[in-house]
């Protein structure tokens, strides 16, 4: 299923593509939401322009090194070698640090 979703954002650009939703928040708001340009810049990640990707969602590219850690972190290896470095990096403090991220985001992307 991945391959597949893949391989449609590959050769579908979510810009001028009519397959793709757009963003309710910002068609009823006009502001852009946290995950305003995800889309397109998935788009460019997969033709490998990350300066492109970067400028439709920055919160986006920073987070995907802090995701494939945490996948790391939940194979049973990691996970029972190193649950304090776990705890810290994805324990109930690191997820109140990203939502306090993810909404300074929302709110300087907008002004």
């Amino acid at each position: 299923m991945i391959i597949v979703i893949g391989a449609f954002y590959y050769f579908y650009n979510p810009e001028n593509s009519p397959y793709f939703f757009k963003c309710s928040f910002k068609l009823v708001t006009g502001l852009s939401c946290p995950g305003c340009g995800s889309q397109r810049a998935v788009h460019a990640l997969l033709h490998l322009n990350f300066k492109e990707a970067f400028h439709f969602n920055p919160l986006l590219i920073a987070s995907i090194p802090y995701a494939g850690l945490g996948i790391a972190f939940n194979a049973e290896v990691l996970k029972s070698r190193f649950p304090k470095t776990r705890n810290l990096l994805y324990g109930s403090r690191a997820m109140i640090a990203v939502l306090v991220i993810v909404v300074l985001f929302f709110i300087f992307r907008n002004i």
